[in-house]
């Protein structure tokens, strides 16, 4: 057939074509919507498959299996969520397998990993009703169904059903995902080989969402608004202005949530009707819990330095396993230099602090995903998982160590002047006046709990409060060698109020020289390292309130969030006292009421705290110092 020819039978099929197109057109009434698109296309280099599976009551619950086509004799990576499984596999509409899915899983699904999402029960298209933190099968629980329950059923339908996968699970999450990754940990699968449980949600009371140390944390409003309710939900709608204004206006917790119709979410009740440490909230303490459990799986615990939510979760959990790793080889912390959850992100930075490299990413490839490969994989390396992985912040560098603190505890004494000093000076006290109608702010307002604001604001210059009347700042001297500390420093505060009842703010922070031409954002700036807070009532055991005596000197302990941190010379040493720190937690009313929680306006008064120092009763910060 010659050129010519050729052609010619091109354009006659094409012809042809077109004709045929052209004697059936659309109706152009017809209905334009269809049932469904998939959005997966052959050319994608992957496969993406949504089954419902069975638990033991009979409830399904809706999952999504990812993986690189050809993947064969492959691990499964887990996470059970409360955030829309479908969500979390369609962050981008790609036909590329990374971009589907979240930043922190490319380093798995392109070295043959099996990805699964599942949406937790009754949430999002998964079946069966949704209890925020649902409390394990027992007193709490009469069902015979919980996170541990719905994990096993899950792992169980996956080795059996996933032919591409070698059998081996593991699980991985953060926040509420760490939550049911370590509840997977109660009475886990045998194909259960792995966890990595990031700044999981452990115990809401003590330092995680709810309260700490018996203060409640207001912004779980939102969350609770957002996370329990089907139509309406979202953020609490008291506009966009400061958000100071508005929690002072509602006056306390009961008010603000009647204000806002927050009564009728039931996890709102619940919180409102158990404001202390009771059999309620201990008995869904899941570091207590796991402790009765023998550890049988290896678990890598994440939480970052300036974690904003779940920062008491991760350690307590890994003190409380602890003793039982007597190989030092079945348990692992890992504290990296991050804001809540941004292990899964990019890590170069966190507000004003710069990083000597992505220090995620970093983390991720240099002992998460080695971790996870050394157990589930088929032919697997060996394990060469440090017991304990810390990044210094101040000297910037990955540290590992045996141990958790790994530091010896010495105090650092407050002393006259407001000055700090490692030996014990003559004894004197300062005062301020805590007045609740003047609350010390957390943030310079106007204040958003929201974006970055919130993120953040744990690594915030602290000098917007340095000088106020109501916060007491007490320095070092310039160092002229490094202060390393590796732990939770622990603050022994000796403190007196003319009041029924108080709250204490203390803060652990480098101050920076007030010079420096490399890096002018930074001079003079005050970086808090540790900020806690703890509800006076309490002094006598968290199960136990009490109004406190008015005049009488109190031991007032607790601990600070773990760092592992350099104080650098040239730099100093500071901490700050104070009775507030607004509108995170809630104000104290300083009189005393059965429930703060259920304060009336006529309850709020002010009071003179007073701050003793040296002698019998010698305030101190005592910091874990590691020896270099």
């Amino acid at each position: 057939m010659n050129h010519r020819t050729i052609a010619g039978t091109l354009c006659l099929a094409i012809s042809v074509t077109a004709v045929t197109h052209a004697a059936v057109p659309t109706d152009t009434m017809m209905n334009e919507q269809v049932e469904s698109y998939d959005w997966v296309r052959p050319q994608a280099d992957f496969v993406r498959r949504e089954v419902m599976i069975p638990m033991r009551d009979g409830t399904k619950l809706y999952t999504v299996i990812v993986f690189r086509k050809g993947t064969q004799d492959a691990p499964i990576l887990l996470s059970r969520t409360p955030y829309n499984a479908q969500r979390m596999t369609t962050r981008n509409r790609s036909q590329k397998i990374e971009e589907i899915l979240p930043v922190m899983d490319k380093e798995f699904v392109n070295d043959g990993y099996i990805r699964v999402y599942q949406d937790v029960r009754g949430l999002d298209r998964s079946e069966g009703e949704y209890v925020m933190n649902r409390p394990l099968r027992g007193p709490l629980n009469p069902t015979e169904v919980d996170h541990a329950t719905d994990a096993y059923d899950t792992i169980d339908w996956l080795v059996k059903n996933v032919k591409e996968s070698n059998g081996r699970v593991g699980i991985t999450g953060s926040s509420y995902l760490g939550f049911t990754s370590l509840m997977a940990l109660v009475d886990p699968h045998p194909a259960l080989k792995a966890a990595v449980p990031q700044s999981p949600m452990v115990d809401g009371w003590m330092g995680d969402d709810w309260f700490h140390n018996g203060a409640f944390r207001t912004f779980g409003f939102d969350y609770d608004l957002g996370q329990t309710v089907k139509e309406g939900g979202g953020a609490v709608p008291k506009g966009t202005g400061d958000e100071y204004t508005a929690y002072l206006k509602a006056v306390s917790a009961m008010e603000y949530a009647k204000a806002y119709g927050l009564l009728k979410l039931p996890v709102v009740r619940k919180m409102l009707e158990h404001p202390t440490y009771d059999a309620w909230w201990q008995g869904q303490a899941v570091d207590k819990l796991i402790a009765k459990r023998k550890l049988t799986v290896p678990t890598m615990l994440v939480v970052g330095q300036w974690d904003q939510e779940d920062s008491y979760g991760a350690p307590a959990v890994y003190k409380a396993l602890e003793p039982q790793d007597t190989n030092n080889d079945m348990v692992s912390l890992v504290i990296g230099p991050w804001r809540h959850s941004q292990v899964n992100y990019e890590g170069r930075e966190l507000g004003p602090l710069k990083f000597e490299g992505d220090t995620a990413l970093q983390f991720r490839e240099r002992w998460m995903k080695p971790f996870l490969d050394c157990h589930l994989k088929t032919d697997a390396p060996k394990c060469d998982t440090p017991p304990v992985l810390t990044y210094a912040t101040g000297s910037d560098r990955w540290e590992v160590a045996q141990k958790w603190p790994d530091g010896n505890y010495k105090p650092l004494y407050l002393a006259g002047n407001f000055n700090l000093s490692w030996s014990k000076l003559a004894k004197g006290s300062d005062s301020y006046v805590s007045d609740p109608a003047k609350p010390v702010p957390m943030l310079p307002r106007p204040i958003h709990m929201e974006g970055d604001e919130w993120r953040e604001w744990l690594v915030h210059d602290q000098r917007f409060v340095d000088g106020r009347p109501d916060v007491l700042s007490y320095t070092s001297g310039v160092l002229d060698k490094p202060v390393h500390i590796k732990g939770a420093p622990k603050v022994d505060l000796r403190a007196a109020t003319t009041g029924r009842d108080s709250d204490y703010v203390v803060k652990l922070i480098d101050v920076y020289p007030e010079e420096s031409s490399a890096d002018p954002t930074m001079a003079g700036y005050q970086l808090a390292l540790g900020i806690e807070i703890f509800r006076g009532r309490y002094v006598h055991g968290f199960s136990s309130p009490a109004p406190l005596e008015p005049g009488k000197t109190y031991a007032f302990k607790w601990s600070l969030p773990n760092v592992d941190h350099v104080f650098l010379p040239g730099h100093r040493i500071m901490v700050q006292v104070q009775s507030t720190l607004f509108p995170l937690y809630d104000r104290n009313p300083q009189s005393w009421v059965p429930s703060i929680m259920e304060a009336m306006p006529k309850d709020y008064v002010k009071a003179t705290e007073t701050v003793h120092y040296g002698g019998d009763a010698a305030s101190a910060v005592w910091l874990p110092i590691a020896e270099d």
